[in-house]
Formats: structure tokens, C-alpha cells, sequence
């Protein structure tokens, strides 16, 4: 087991009608910045519930987040937070302005309109206003976790960074946000935290048994609850789905277990590129990446063909190609691509190797040793 070191103080409240209780998680002399997406929480009643919430507190709002985070948006979005002296930030949607808001808290707090550089350097010691999360589509586990993934037009880059400092005060995880999501929105949400499993799983064997048992709960959960969520939109399939995409990404199947994490900086590339949803660019990706990483993850391959899929056999290389198999028949199930001709006509490998270069993520893999070349095999295996 890799030595590791796990803290996780977000506060969760899990449950329908938590968004209540604001009124005690949000400082009573806070100003609070109010941050979400395309507005589509003053349509579901998300939004009248935080603003009854918050009470007489100090408020200021801000909208137009997307569903990739934009830098240049997020300057806006700061230099309006300390024109209105605000000491306090409230996500309110899915990852995405989660994400937006936990990098916005560091933004107010540095120094500089424009502290990218700088955060590339040092996210990790950056200075942060506190901020907190109310979850409306379950997927990417940033309501509890210390990441934000960025996309920076003008330097065309899309990063991940990540500081404790940011990590949400609170996450209220209600269900029943998740009523009004698209069936695309909940297909999306799906995969993407069952790939965050797969990233933190799939690797290389080590004495984690603990880890493994609680990845694999995980995994059989999304995979048996996913497709009822798009189907029936079940309050049950809402809340295992909420869980465990949490679950999927606050830190606890990841410690002390080699990561890999290469589908995803792959991924990233791509939606900076085409503009294409993150999770679907993640299923275009991995079931490739996994056939061309067969032979180094061969075990743990075999290990998640019997253990979740229950597939028999004694050879595993047989075992492991059959569970790539059903993964990808998955992600087929939940509407998404697996290949990158579904989605782009016209790609481009070396634009993607070039924004891997330039975004220094060119040692990819628990083993750091995919490289431009196997990015560019990969590529051609998943076209």
C-alpha cells in the first residue's frame, strides 16, 4: 500500500430538503456570492429554495457558468466578487460550477485579474475564501473533493488543478435536484463518475483490499442503478447514483492506490478542442485505452471482469478482454460514444498531442509511461 495521507472535512448533508439547511451552514455575516450555470435552477425550484435559505444574509449572484469552466469568465466572475466584497461563495449546480467555484475562490483571494500563471505553479499554496456546494447533477465528486478542471481559451488549454485550500465547506447532496436533469445530462453523469472509479482501479495491483472492495461496490451500483436513472428517474436510482458518484471522487478508493488518470487528461483535450461533453469524451477514450494497456493492467482487468461482471474463466487475459467488453457495451446502454468518429469528423491526433504537450502532461499513467506516441495509438485504436 502507497503511503498516503486522507482528510476529507466536508461537511455532507444528504437527503431531500437539505438545501435548508443553509441557514446554518453559510455564515450569518457572510456576503455571499450565489455562482451557477444557464439558469436552469430558477426553472426547478433549486434556486427559490437557497434564496429562502440564505434569509436576510448579503447576496450577489452571478450566472452564465459553462459546462466546461472558462477562465476568462471566472476574471469576470472575480473581479465582480471583490467589487461587491464578497467573503463567500456558493456553488449551486453540478461539477462544473463546483469546479468554477472552488477556482474562483482562490481567484478572489490572490492578488492579481489574472492569476493563472501563477496557479499553475502554485494552485496548491494559493490563499482561498471559503465556498460551499449544492449539488444538482451528480458526476464528478467536486462537492467534497480539493479539484477543479479549467479550460483557459486564450492559452487554448483545459487543466486540472487542486488545493485543499478549496475544498467546499459543505456539500448538500439533495436527490431530488436530479428530477428535472436531461436523460443525456444523467447518461453523462453516469459514466463519468463510473470513469473515475475505473481511473483510480484499473492499475496495478497492490495490498489494498480495502480500497479495491469499496471501488468494486461502486462500480456494481453504477452499473446496476445507471440504467434505471435514465429509465425511471426513481428516487432510489437518484440517491445510490448521488452516492456514489461521490464516493467515486472524495479521496477514499484513490488512497494509497496507484492512479491512472490518462483517459481523462486525453479527455480534457478533447473538449478543449471540439467542445464536446467531458464524460463523452471519456467513453470515446478508455475502452481503447484499455485494449492498448492490456498487458500492464491485465490483472486488475481480470480481477473487475469476475469481481463486478462476474465473468468465469481461469485465463485472465481472456477475462480482461471480455471486461472491456462489457464496459464498453455499458457505455453504448448509456447513449454515450466509444468511438471518436462518432462525435468528430475531422480530428486531428497532433492538435491533441500538441495541447498534451503544451499542458505538460505528456507522461501519462499509473506508470507515467504513455507518451505522445501511445497517446497517438490510443487515438488511432478508439477513431
Amino acid at each position: 500500500m502507497i503511503q498516503f495521507q486522507l482528510c476529507n472535512p466536508t461537511d455532507i448533508r444528504f437527503g431531500q430538503g437539505q438545501i435548508a439547511s443553509l441557514a446554518d451552514l453559510v455564515p450569518a455575516d457572510a456576503c455571499v456570492l450565489l455562482l451557477y450555470g444557464g439558469g436552469s435552477i430558477k426553472k426547478n425550484g433549486v434556486y427559490d429554495q437557497v434564496v429562502a435559505a440564505l434569509g436576510e444574509r448579503r447576496r450577489v449572484e452571478f450566472g452564465g457558468v459553462e459546462p466546461n469552466p472558462v477562465y476568462e469568465t471566472l476574471q469576470k466572475a472575480s473581479a465582480f466578487a471583490r467589487e461587491n466584497a464578497v467573503d463567500f461563495v456558493l456553488g449551486v449546480g453540478g461539477g462544473s460550477v463546483i469546479d468554477a467555484a472552488k477556482f474562483l475562490s482562490a481567484m478572489i483571494a490572490s492578488d492579481s485579474d489574472d492569476p493563472w500563471d501563477a496557479f499553475v505553479q502554485g494552485y496548491g499554496q494559493a490563499p482561498a475564501v471559503p465556498n460551499g456546494a449544492v449539488l444538482t447533477l451528480p458526476a464528478t465528486g467536486s462537492e467534497s473533493n480539493p479539484v477543479s478542471v479549467i479550460s483557459n481559451h486564450g492559452r487554448e488549454l483545459k487543466i486540472p488543478f487542486a488545493s485543499q485550500a478549496v475544498r467546499p465547506a459543505f456539500a448538500i447532496m439533495d436527490p431530488a435536484t436530479m428530477l428535472s436533469l436531461s436523460r443525456r445530462q444523467l447518461e453523462n453523469g453516469v459514466v463519468d463518475a463510473l470513469t473515475h472509479v475505473l481511473e483510480q482501479y484499473l492499475t496495478m495491483p497492490v495490498n489494498t483490499p480495502v480500497q479495491y472492495g469499496f471501488s468494486e461496490t461502486l462500480l456494481e451500483v453504477l452499473i446496476e442503478w445507471g440504467p434505471v436513472l435514465v429509465e425511471t428517474r426513481s428516487m432510489e436510482a437518484c440517491e445510490n447514483v448521488m452516492w456514489a458518484a461521490n464516493q467515486a471522487l472524495n479521496g477514499l478508493v484513490g488512497a494509497g492506490v496507484p492512479q491512472d488518470w490518462s483517459t481523462h487528461m486525453i479527455g480534457h483535450a478533447i473538449t478543449a478542442l471540439y467542445g464536446i461533453d467531458h464524460a463523452r469524451t471519456l467513453t470515446m477514450v478508455m475502452p481503447s485505452l484499455l485494449r492498448h494497456r492490456l498487458d500492464a493492467k491485465q490483472a486488475m482487468l481480470a480481477r473487475y471482469g469476475r469481481r463486478v461482471w462476474r465473468i468465469e474463466g481461469d485465463d485472465d487475459r481472456a477475462v480482461a478482454e471480455a471486461a472491456i467488453a462489457k464496459t464498453e457495451a455499458f457505455m453504448v446502454r448509456m447513449g454515450c460514444p466509444v468511438r471518436i468518429s462518432e462525435m468528430i469528423e475531422d480530428f486531428n491526433a497532433d492538435g491533441l498531442v500538441d495541447h498534451l504537450v503544451r499542458a505538460e502532461q505528456t507522461a501519462l499513467g499509473e506508470g507515467q509511461d504513455i507518451g505522445a506516441g501511445e497517446v497517438r495509438e490510443i487515438l488511432a485504436l478508439a477513431a
